[in-house]
């Protein structure tokens, strides 16, 4: 059983950056595919960006160039780094994993995710 926990959210204007982070209890932060995903009041929850076992990593078309997704390995943490932030990136915002010993190998839907933190809330005001 995979537990994650998010944290870093809050409220910024426009322009502005936040820092995510999301620490998987009792598994090495390099051994599994993991994403970032966020869901906005009434839409479906969408992939925002995802890191592979290698490193590769994979971004909605909507955040490239904008967010980073990285491992921290000493805090064996996954990051999202969200530069200039719009009000359309408003949402709650979750960590993910396929599960155990999973690769990405693109960007996964959230249907093939199995296990999700508590979600950190994001807004972004004009």
């Amino acid at each position: 059983q995979v537990q994650l926990v998010e944290s870093g959210g809050g409220s910024v204007q426009a322009g502005g950056s936040l820092r995510l982070s999301c620490a998987p209890s009792r598994r090495a932060i390099e051994l599994d595919c993991m994403g970032w995903f966020r869901q906005a009041p009434g839409k479906e929850r969408e992939g925002v960006a995802a890191i592979d076992v290698d490193g590769s990593t994979y971004y909605a078309e909507s955040v490239k160039g904008r967010f980073t997704i990285s491992k921290d390995r000493d805090t064996n943490s996954l990051i999202l780094q969200m530069n200039s932030l719009k009000p359309e990136d408003t949402g709650m915002y979750y960590c993910g994993t396929p599960g155990l010993w999973q690769r990405c190998l693109g960007s996964r839907p959230a249907a093939h995710y199995n296990y999700w933190g508590q979600g950190t809330q994001v807004t972004v005001s004009s």
